[in-house]
């Protein structure tokens, strides 16, 4: 996100279209083919692999929040649903992002995630703080607060 809004792609034709955030919940239509643009996706977290972590956390006009994961831990479990309710609530405000640690060893090594859950904040591709531990909805709400 930008000044002049989002980009989505049209997962009909492929075109980036402009939209602004405060024309989001219209139902935006991509400029070419006329077919209802994927704004679904800006309110659930988004699986990222080793490959994709750059391109969608890094790269992101939006601050991102990244869940480090795995499927063993209870923790992990219990946050799901706290991350499934935040992507809804700060639809495209924030980027929720989640990556399974064991199966993406590379971030895992590059940001030495010792721990499950470890989550990122990250705002201009850069990490602004590490939180550690299943925290409560409103703990994270409070950390989201400061990068938005």
């Amino acid at each position: 996100m930008n000044d002049n809004g989002l980009i989505l792609v049209c997962s009909k034709c492929g075109t980036k279209n402009r939209v602004p955030v405060s024309r989001i919940d219209e139902a935006p239509k991509c400029g070419k083919c006329g077919d209802s643009l994927p704004v679904d996706v800006l309110s659930r977290p988004i699986n990222v692999m080793d490959s994709t972590f750059d391109k969608e956390v890094l790269a992101s006009s939006l601050p991102v929040l990244v869940d480090c994961w795995a499927p063993w831990c209870g923790p992990c479990r219990a946050v799901g649903p706290i991350l499934d309710a935040l992507a809804v609530k700060y639809r495209a405000r924030l980027k929720i992002v989640k990556l399974n640690v064991d199966e993406n060893p590379g971030i895992g090594s590059r940001y030495s995630i010792s721990s499950v859950p470890t989550m990122f904040l990250v705002k201009n591709g850069r990490i602004i703080d590490t939180l550690t531990g299943a925290l409560p909805k409103e703990q994270l709400e409070s950390q989201i607060a400061r990068i938005l």
